[in-house]
C-alpha cells in the first residue's frame, strides 16, 4: 500500500521557486506515485501582507510506493536531500472524501484512527480562477477559526501559481478536528467551516477539490524551532 509524507523546510527562494516551476514527477523519481509543491501561507493574514506568502518556505506532498522510495529519494536527490534538512510526517490514509485525480487511484487504509486519537488533514484544490475573489472570501475567515483552535497543533496554507491551494493541519484527536468543520464543540460559537462547506455545495469554487485525513506514522526533523509535532505518536502506534 503506498504512503503519503508531508514536508516542510525553510530554504532559498530560488529553490522553492524552481519546485513550484519543475516539481518531481513519476517518471523521473522512482516509486513516485505525485508529489504537489506549494509555498506556504499564513493563515487569516491579509491577502496583500508581505507575510501573507512565504517563498523562502517550501512544502512538498507526496505519494510513494513504499517507504524506501521515499527514503532513496531524500538520499539520493538534490531536492531530497533539501527537504532532509527540515521536517517530515509519514501518513497512513485513512479517509478522503471529495475528487483530485493524481490521488484518486490511492487506497485508502482498513486501519482507523480512534476518536481520541491525533489526526493529520490534508486538502487540496484546483481553483476556478474566476471564483477567486469568491474563494478569498469565504476562505479566510475558516483560515482564522482553524489557525485560533485549541486543539490545532500544527496549522498552515499553502499555494502553486496558478490556481492550486492546499492547507495541512495536526490536530489533537479526530473528535475536536470533526466538531471544528462541523461547528460544534469547542468551535460551537464558531461555525465558519461549516458555513463555507454549504457555500461550496451551493457554487463551487473548484474544479478539483479533495479533503484526506490521515494517521501520522513517524515524525522527523524540527520546523520553525517545533519537534515532535504530532502528539503520542508513539503511544498511538502501539495502541
Amino acid at each position: 500500500m503506498a504512503i503519503f509524507s508531508y514536508h516542510l523546510v525553510e530554504t532559498t527562494s530560488l529553490t522553492t521557486a524552481r519546485a513550484l516551476w519543475n516539481p518531481p514527477t513519476k517518471h523521473q523519481v522512482a516509486g513516485l506515485h505525485h508529489a504537489e509543491c506549494t509555498a506556504t501561507m499564513t493563515l487569516g493574514s491579509p491577502i496583500l501582507s508581505p507575510a501573507r506568502f512565504h517563498l523562502r518556505h517550501l512544502a512538498v506532498f507526496a505519494a510513494w510506493e513504499n517507504e524506501q522510495a521515499l527514503d532513496d529519494f531524500l538520499t539520493n536527490s538534490q531536492l531530497g536531500n533539501t527537504l532532509s534538512a527540515g521536517w517530515h510526517v509519514r501518513l497512513e490514509l485513512i479517509r478522503r472524501w471529495g475528487q483530485f485525480s493524481e490521488f484518486d487511484d490511492l487506497q485508502v487504509s482498513d486501519n482507523k484512527a480512534e476518536n481520541d486519537q491525533p489526526v493529520v488533514a490534508v486538502t487540496l484544490a484546483r481553483l476556478k480562477l474566476p471564483q477567486l475573489f469568491r474563494f478569498i472570501r469565504w476562505g479566510r475567515p475558516v483560515e482564522r477559526q482553524v489557525r485560533d483552535h485549541p486543539a490545532a497543533k500544527l496549522a498552515l496554507a499553502s499555494m502553486r501559481p496558478l490556481g492550486t491551494f492546499s492547507t495541512f493541519s495536526i490536530w489533537r484527536s479526530q473528535r475536536e478536528m470533526a466538531e471544528m468543520v462541523h461547528g460544534k464543540g469547542a468551535s460551537a460559537e464558531n461555525d465558519q467551516h461549516a458555513r463555507a462547506m454549504t457555500e461550496r455545495e451551493r457554487k463551487d469554487f473548484h474544479y478539483q477539490f479533495t479533503t484526506l485525513r490521515f494517521r501520522a506514522l513517524a515524525e522527523y526533523g524540527e520546523w520553525l524551532g517545533q519537534s515532535s509535532i504530532v502528539p503520542n505518536l508513539a503511544k498511538n502506534l502501539n495502541s
